[in-house]
């Protein structure tokens, strides 16, 4: 499985919510909402899919194998009204994202959470999921949903730390395995 070799800075001119510090490291990080379809989301968003690919097929995942499934599953839709996507800054570039869906009824689903393998163990995923869960309550949602496959114990251990539980299924996701679901208050 390859790792991106370089990180990103953030855009000039887009909106920064510091953050604050993460524990366990020095380097202060900022989420910053972003359009899925700009250069540093493309880019973080394709080290996700590759990461996802790659553990499925449980070798290096080829181009056409993470176009495929970038296609398969479009973040397209994580644009304001119907969502949002944050990245995250730590040191001089991105570092990881996550997405937050709007549905009926006040909930919203969790999506995209990822940091990229050289800046994992950090807390970063803590902080994007601090983030979506804030944009949920700003935006009057009273749930968070997520699905999520079975090899992602860490993913698993991050969303149960946070305080969701692991309910029945409620999609026919084709890579779910893994249910949870948060009221929020």
């Amino acid at each position: 499985m390859s790792t991106p070799v370089s990180v990103r800075q953030p855009p000039p001119g887009y909106p920064v919510r510091d953050a604050g510090r993460v524990s366990r490291t020095p380097a202060p990080v900022s989420i910053v909402l972003s359009a899925p379809d700009t250069d540093d989301s493309r880019w973080v968003l394709r080290a996700y899919f590759e990461d996802l690919a790659s553990r499925h097929y449980r070798r290096s995942a080829t181009g056409g194998e993470i176009d495929a499934a970038m296609a398969e599953d479009s973040s397209d839709d994580l644009t304001s009204p119907r969502g949002l996507f944050f990245l995250a800054y730590r040191d001089a570039g991105v570092t990881g994202c996550a997405g937050l869906r709007t549905l009926p009824g006040g909930v919203g689903e969790v999506t995209r959470v990822f940091v990229i393998p050289s800046s994992r163990r950090l807390g970063l995923g803590a902080r994007l999921l601090d983030e979506v869960e804030h944009a949920a309550r700003t935006r009057g949602l009273s749930r968070l949903r997520l699905d999520t496959r079975s090899d992602l114990r860490e993913a698993r251990r991050l969303y149960e730390s946070h305080g969701y539980l692991e309910v029945l299924p409620f999609n026919n996701g084709r890579y779910a395995e893994h249910w949870f679901e948060k009221t929020l208050s």
